[in-house]
């Protein structure tokens, strides 16, 4: 009776996946337990098809592209996880911790939960893969899960060449975007009571399975990650149609970056952190427009490179090495008065990963003006004249970063490392598609569509090198 129970359990998980589904789950099954179980009879009986440890981290070894990269798909940390993950499923109502090898049934069960099930299915798997022994586990743990958990994700999405014209060389070192990222998901740490540990408090603070089932279910990024972990680092269900849509923007694709020897001020965490805070229309794509190190610290040839070229994120980093920006929802236009609208935000990439949505207070969403007597002229976003959440000055290497304690806009705090700083990058990446209008391959520059562009330039004294603000015609990349 209780076999009968046990193979309708393991009938209802298996029921899931769709045929083809099966089939790979099966065939990677397979290979993980090589040839256990072809092995003959013993005693009348054929031996049952188990994976181990061992046999987990020998298929890291030759999964895929070994001659190319000789590197494994997935860190080792994050295997061991994944292994105890899959022997934490109990088959026998008793704890099959006693067996260190998996069976069939526990392995599609493990499949069937973190790809397919709920946040109550998912969090008996996530607790072991947090802590091999059973009860409440401390915010430490939590958090050197997480770190394991992104950085198995951008190492497997670099592995497979899956991150979409960006890599490791022009993007920032991943490193510290990991933990800023695992920090910025364990703030979403509630206890029962509804508060918030914070700083060495979290470290220590215990936390039970209700509580960490209550953060899975609010943080989607947990699922999504362990779900590309399992699709991309054991090469299971990776190419077949997915239930869930949340992977495809997980990275959004690059363009504009290839070949130029820059290295962007993002990392690929703080990527993955500010594309899922975008509108879902525009995740799919960064464009890059400008960068002071490309295009010269120049507010002419900013304004000549942004305006009206649809929603953009502007990152910048200072002197200190703080790094931070925000989200333009609408094009930019040089005229005096604030535009945008309530989708726009404010960011920090580092010290800290953090977006800061508008508060409804009022609608200075973002202010460009340039070659004017009576009003300020420069780039901000959120708060007011003089006293800007960010702001760039129109003479390029001077910004603030105001907020006492917050910006009113906002409700971000300094971004800066001080209120008044120097600028040591900026960027600026278009976000979606480009609209028809933005001086594409064989259209007009926005200097022969724009007589106000043209017409401040010119005020400014840059007319005569107008011509060196147009930016060369770029053959389409084929990053995506």
């Amino acid at each position: 009776k209780m076999g009968n129970a046990e193979s309708n359990a393991y009938r209802n998980h298996l029921s899931r996946f769709l045929p083809e589904e099966q089939a790979d789950i099966d065939g990677v099954f397979d290979t993980l337990s090589g040839s256990r179980g072809s092995a003959g009879a013993k005693n009348g009986k054929a031996t049952k098809k188990t994976v181990t440890l061992a046999a987990l981290q020998a298929r890291q070894s030759i999964i895929l592209d070994i001659s190319v990269y000789m590197r494994e798909p997935l860190p080792e940390r994050m295997t061991v996880r994944l292994y105890n993950g899959m022997k934490s499923i109990d088959l026998t109502g008793k704890s099959s911790g006693l067996s260190e090898e998996i069976a069939k049934e526990q392995f599609v069960i493990f499949m069937s939960n973190l790809l397919k099930g709920n946040a109550d299915e998912k969090i008996t798997i996530i607790m072991r893969m947090i802590s091999k022994t059973e009860g409440p586990v401390k915010g430490k743990q939590i958090q050197e899960f997480a770190e394991d958990l992104i950085m198995s994700v951008v190492h497997v999405l670099s592995y497979r060449k899956e991150l979409r014209g960006w890599n490791l060389e022009n993007t920032r070192d991943s490193a510290s975007g990991v933990k800023a990222l695992a920090s910025q998901l364990l703030s979403e740490l509630k206890l029962a009571d509804g508060t918030k540990p914070v700083g060495p408090q979290l470290m220590e603070t215990n936390f039970d399975q209700r509580v960490i089932e209550d953060w899975v279910y609010r943080v989607p990024q947990i699922s999504i990650f362990l779900s590309v972990v399992i699709r991309q680092g054991l090469h299971v269900l990776h190419s077949l149609p997915d239930q869930t849509k949340d992977i495809v923007n997980l990275v959004p694709g690059c363009k504009g970056i290839k070949g130029r020897g820059l290295v962007s001020l993002f990392d690929i965490p703080s990527i993955m952190y500010i594309n899922s805070h975008l509108p879902a229309e525009l995740q799919h794509k960064w464009q890059l427009l400008f960068s002071s190190r490309l295009h010269g610290e120049s507010f002419s040839q900013l304004c000549a490179h942004i305006v009206s070229k649809g929603p953009c994120l502007v990152i910048l980093k200072d002197l200190d090495g703080y790094i931070f920006g925000g989200f333009a929802s609408h094009s930019w236009e040089v005229k005096p008065q604030f535009q945008g609208d309530n989708r726009c935000f404010l960011f920090s990439v580092f010290p800290s990963l953090a977006v800061y949505a508008y508060t409804g207070y009022n609608d200075h969403y973002m202010y460009l003006n340039h070659g004017q007597q009576t009003m300020p002229n420069g780039l901000g976003m959120g708060g007011q004249h003089e006293y800007f959440g960010l702001w760039i000055d129109s003479d390029f290497g001077k910004g603030h970063s105001k907020a006492k304690p917050r910006c009113t806009t906002y409700n971000s705090p300094q971004l800066s490392a001080k209120e008044d700083f120097t600028l040591d990058a900026m960027e600026v990446w278009a976000v979606g598609d480009l609209p028809e209008s933005a001086g594409t391959k064989g259209k007009k520059s926005i200097l022969d569509v724009d007589p106000e562009a043209q017409a401040l330039l010119e005020m400014a004294g840059k007319s005569r090198q107008s011509e060196g603000l147009r930016e060369p015609v770029e053959e389409d990349d084929d990053d995506d």
